[in-house]
């Protein structure tokens, strides 16, 4: 294998769902290059080979080898070193990152795709400067990451920042009766607070099916079932955020995912949260991501440190290879 080099380029894979996208960026972390393809879905093999072509392809183009990190919709078990809890089914219980050294031969460096969004969040991002950052993705699913100087947490279990499979704290009337969850649980924040949670739950209340989309531009004309959606979702969010800061008092929460759009949330989830913050005042700062759908990619890269001599994207990779 050939040994780890200082990072002179840095390759980023996002290995979606739908979509594998890789990005690399130079050493001023400036994207030189930039392509994706379709997720060849449920099968194992051919997404091996499509993550290889990519970076295979992307080193002849640039002109010369890269470090390469990858950004999964799942975890590394420090128990078996396969992935677990991917909702990419056909990565279940697959070495991915030793078949992919394998077919690289390099050293590549894993994580969760949310805590590939916190990272570059914080590299370079929203929460660029900030101590302590707390990366949520709402979109079709709730997840998040936690990046603290500079480092992404990965924990012994590799669930840090698994925020979205938590219950949802202080549930009132409203919120009942508790909604299944695809985990096997009940009343999951991922159940109230994704993409698809928005959509049920005003389909409950209103009767009608409307996506989240059509919900927010609802609100914004006044609708007031749709008023109502979002007055609930904001509630939501502020009581599920306020847990986060009472157990980890970040700098910075950073929201990405297609929830992130809705402009309203950053100056009324604020106002709420404080109720359930145990402190005289909050000085949290909730703020969207600077970089979109490019946080992903962007941190994966950043999985091999912002600079030859950083070792943040060290602790990620030791963490996930115990």
């Amino acid at each position: 294998m050939v040994p780890a080099m200082p990072p002179a380029m840095r390759l980023g894979i996002d290995l979606g769902g739908t979509k594998i996208e890789i990005m690399a960026l130079d050493p001023q972390g400036a994207a030189v290059l930039r392509q994706r393809v379709p997720t060849p879905r449920g099968d194992y093999a051919a997404t091996l080979e499509s993550v290889a072509a990519l970076v295979l392809g992307a080193e002849r183009a640039i002109g010369t080898h890269g470090t390469v990190g990858v950004g999964i919709p799942g975890a590394l078990s420090a128990a078996t070193g396969k992935i677990k809890n991917a909702n990419s089914t056909w990565l279940n219980g697959k070495p991915l990152q030793r078949d992919l050294e394998k077919l690289l031969d390099r050293e590549v460096r894993l994580a969760n795709d949310a805590n590939c969004f916190a990272l570059s969040e914080a590299v370079d991002g929203a929460g660029s400067g900030s101590r302590v950052v707390f990366g949520v993705i709402l979109g079709t699913g709730v997840g998040a990451g936690i990046v603290v100087d500079g480092r992404v947490l990965t924990g012994p279990n590799a669930i840090a920042g698994e925020w979205g499979h938590n219950p949802l704290p202080l549930p009132a009337g409203s919120d009942l009766p508790l909604p299944r969850c695809y985990c096997g649980r009940a009343g999951c924040i991922e159940t109230y607070l994704s993409g698809p949670g928005m959509s049920a739950d005003h389909q409950r209340v209103a009767g009608v099916v409307k996506t989240p989309i059509d919900i927010v531009s609802g609100a914004g004309g006044g609708d007031p079932d749709c008023c109502a959606t979002v007055d609930r979702f904001e509630g939501r969010l502020a009581r599920a955020l306020a847990g986060v800061i009472n157990l980890l008092d970040p700098d910075v929460i950073v929201l990405g995912g297609g929830i992130s759009n809705i402009q309203s949330l950053y100056a009324a989830v604020p106002k709420r949260w404080g109720a359930q913050v145990f402190s005289d005042r909050v000085d949290t700062k909730l703020t969207r991501n600077r970089h979109g759908d490019s946080s992903g990619v962007r941190g994966a890269a950043w999985l091999w440190g912002p600079s030859p001599s950083s070792d943040a994207g060290n602790a990620a990779s030791t963490s996930n290879r115990r």
